[in-house]
């Protein structure tokens, strides 16, 4: 069940899904409208090899701060949103760029919030054919709020969990395909 702006205001205001800072201009028909926060990270060109189970991904990344941003063509930015939440363990979400941006020719790859997450969401944006502009503060992505069947009995408690700005990736050097016999 997808919840309307009706329920979602009642999820606030009980304090079962908590938005920091929250405006209530953000609560939209059938879901949120989160703002896209004052970090970005950048990819950087590089021919070493990256390997996710021993090396560390820094190196690959340029962090910016600022008040705006520039996505140019083809480019993979990560960004944050501006709101911490806090999810209950009977919702999570589905993460859909705004249309507008979706229009100006970027994308956002599918993205789920997991019941119990809490910590601001690092979202990845793709360029299109032409640089755009973005701005810190401005609603840039939506998130739809789905009602589990019941509550999960195991939350999210990942290594994401928490996270504040920009996250980088974290690899996974422990989680390997274990042999067949």
């Amino acid at each position: 069940m997808i919840l309307s702006d009706f329920d979602l205001r009642n999820y606030i205001k009980a304090g079962r899904l908590v938005i920091k800072p929250f405006s209530k201009e953000i609560v939209r028909e059938n879901g949120i409208d989160f703002r896209l926060g004052n970090e970005v990270a950048r990819l950087k060109a590089k021919s070493k090899v990256l390997d996710i189970r021993r090396s560390g991904v820094t190196d690959y990344y340029t962090v910016e701060k600022g008040d705006s941003f520039v996505v140019y063509p083809n480019e993979r930015i990560l960004t944050s949103i501006l709101e911490r939440i806090k999810m209950p363990t009977d919702l999570m979400g589905f993460v859909q760029l705004r249309s507008t941006y979706a229009r100006l020719g970027l994308a956002l790859p599918p993205t789920i919030i997991d019941a119990n997450f809490s910590g601001q969401l690092t979202l990845e944006v793709l360029g299109g054919s032409f640089p755009v502009k973005i701005y810190a503060g401005d609603r840039f992505c939506h998130v739809i709020f789905a009602k589990l069947t019941s509550p999960v009995e195991k939350p999210y408690m990942g290594k994401y969990q928490r996270q504040r700005g920009v996250t980088l990736p974290i690899p996974d050097k422990e989680n390997r395909l274990k042999k067949h016999r």
